[in-house]
């Protein structure tokens, strides 16, 4: 089974070796960049070694690395995506959308629309509470670039609140130090960004970056989620591919050029990924070195060590710039310690971008190819080789009440032992899910999945979303069904228990929501 979408530029190898090439021809000098050109690491003054010692290590330390990107010199060095996750799917960037919010701040102050020194209360004169307190009245755009607004604690609204009216809502909510003054992460100081772009241009950001950023660097397909009002939510929900966010780091790289032609002013490429405020004061010298929490912050740009910087999502989204080395990383994952997979970054893949071209090592490409090729997350669950599943057979429940107001649900084998299972609501359409039997099926379907729990997330015009099935018996009469959200990486987990006249189902989730209760069905 082929677990991984590949794409590793190696040279053609002889002496028995499978044969290997360069998908795209790298073209010296061209500056074209519809597609980012790919090339291998050795011709690109970057070690193999390097790159195995990192998968190594990721592999080691079991995180959850759902794609990786390397560029050197402008072109692809190494790409690699874990089974079932695919280079042609969109991932979510949770707040690497923050630094394509302030890109789009870039473009208006490029354009006149508007400078970072401006006040907030200028664009919304019709939201203002009926006393606006010194502090409020000295809150600037740069402030919300960089994370100084001085509310503490920072508003976290949902949907409903205030008419989903967020304008409104975040500036009646009290600044208590004075702006510019103290770091404290706020998603909402994102979205405000968001909203004054709507303002002083009269499109969503997603619609002003369409012409400016989106098409010309090549990124399609790309998802923006949008608050009640219908703004682009400034500070997260948009998704986007591997590669898409690869163009925004080699941007960024490239002081805002692009296919020959200054898009976004070098000046604001280097004011915005310059260090303005700390997380902190008083760092010892061992944060100072190892801790990329604490490096400094930009217009929503986080620094890193080795002066590096990156954007940066929950759950480590990351497209890591490396001016000194000509070179981007991104990586996408499910991980609650993106810090250790900076760090390995830092400790095997920068220490091996060096100057010059160096001749590649047969073994250690076939090594990285073999490595890439069997990324794939881990197996949910494994069915035990001796049990008899079924096949060629439906089973058909009528649910007792439930407080997922299910009425029936069907369990339909084919001769492979997948399985469709369907779900019907009272009052509601059914929904089917497709699961492979110990391997993964994918589908879509228009149910949203766990991630829009959170009440401030948006699942409105972006269904149908893509999803992956996977299923085993791991008892005689259990069956375990995990439903991937590829495009969220959330999961679903349906544990089902069969007797000879009816079904229990525990569902769960790995978005905080604790196991529900479980549900009881009776045959027909």
């Amino acid at each position: 089974m082929i677990r991984n979408t590949l794409r590793l530029c190696l040279p053609v190898v002889v002496a028995g070796a499978a044969l290997m090439s360069c998908m795209l021809s790298c073209v010296p000098g061209q500056e074209k960049q519809d597609v980012l050109y790919r090339s291998t690491p050795e011709k690109e003054g970057m070690r193999t070694v390097g790159i195995l010692r990192f998968l190594e290590e990721v592999k080691a330390r079991g995180i959850d690395m759902h794609s990786l990107m390397i560029l050197r010199r402008g072109k692809v060095v190494t790409e690699g995506w874990s089974y079932p996750y695919k280079s042609g799917y969109r991932h979510i960037m949770h707040s690497v959308s923050k630094t394509f919010t302030s890109t789009a701040i870039g473009f208006a102050v490029d354009e006149k629309l508007l400078t970072v020194d401006d006040r907030v209360i200028s664009f919304f004169p019709d939201k203002l509470p009926g006393e606006v307190s010194p502090y409020l009245e000295e809150l600037t755009v740069k402030n919300l670039l960089t994370m100084s607004v001085g509310q503490d604690p920072a508003p976290d609204f949902t949907l409903a609140d205030g008419d989903g009216d967020w304008v409104k809502l975040f500036l009646a909510t009290p600044i208590v130090t004075r702006p510019g003054t103290v770091f404290l992460y706020n998603s909402y100081a994102s979205h405000m960004l968001s909203a004054i772009i709507q303002k002083v241009t009269g499109q969503t950001t997603f619609d002003y970056l369409k012409p400016r950023l989106f098409d010309p660097l090549g990124i399609t397909g790309e998802q923006w989620e949008t608050d009640a009002r219908g703004i682009t939510m400034g500070g997260w929900g948009l998704r986007i591919k591997t590669e898409d966010m690869a163009r925004l780091g080699q941007f960024y790289l490239q002081q805002g050029r692009w296919n020959g032609r200054q898009l976004l002013s070098k000046a604001w490429i280097k004011e915005a990924s310059s260090l303005h405020i700390f997380q902190r004061d008083n760092l010892t010298l061992e944060e100072e070195l190892h801790d990329n929490w604490v490096q400094g912050y930009g217009y929503q740009i986080w620094r890193c060590s080795n002066n590096a910087y990156r954007a940066d999502g929950a759950n480590g989204q990351l497209i890591i710039v490396m001016p000194e080395q000509d070179a981007v990383v991104v990586i996408t994952e499910n991980t609650n310690d993106a810090q250790q997979t900076m760090r390995l970054v830092f400790e095997y893949l920068q220490p091996v971008m060096t100057q010059g071209e160096y001749t590649i090592r047969e073994e250690d490409s076939e090594e990285l190819s073999a490595m890439l090729s069997a990324l794939s997350v881990p197996d949910p669950f494994r069915t035990d080789e001796e049990l008899e599943t079924p096949r060629n057979t439906v089973r058909s429940y009528v649910m007792e009440p439930n407080d997922r107001q299910l009425q029936s649900v069907s369990f339909a084998f084919d001769e492979s032992g997948d399985c469709l299972l369907t779900l019907t609501p009272a009052g509601s359409a059914p929904s089917s899910f497709s699961f492979g039997a110990d391997t993964w099926r994918y589908g879509e379907t228009d149910c949203k999945g766990p991630y829009f729990l959170v009440p401030r997330r948006n699942p409105e015009g972006l269904s149908p979303f893509t999803v992956a099935g996977y299923g085993s018996w791991t008892a005689g009469d259990e069956l375990r069904l995990r439903l991937l959200y590829i495009e969220d990486y959330q999961e679903e987990t349906y544990i089902c228990r069969f007797y000879p006249d009816r079904m229990e189902m525990t569902l769960s989730n790995n978005a905080g929501s604790q196991q529900s209760a479980p549900l009881a069905g009776r045959l027909q």
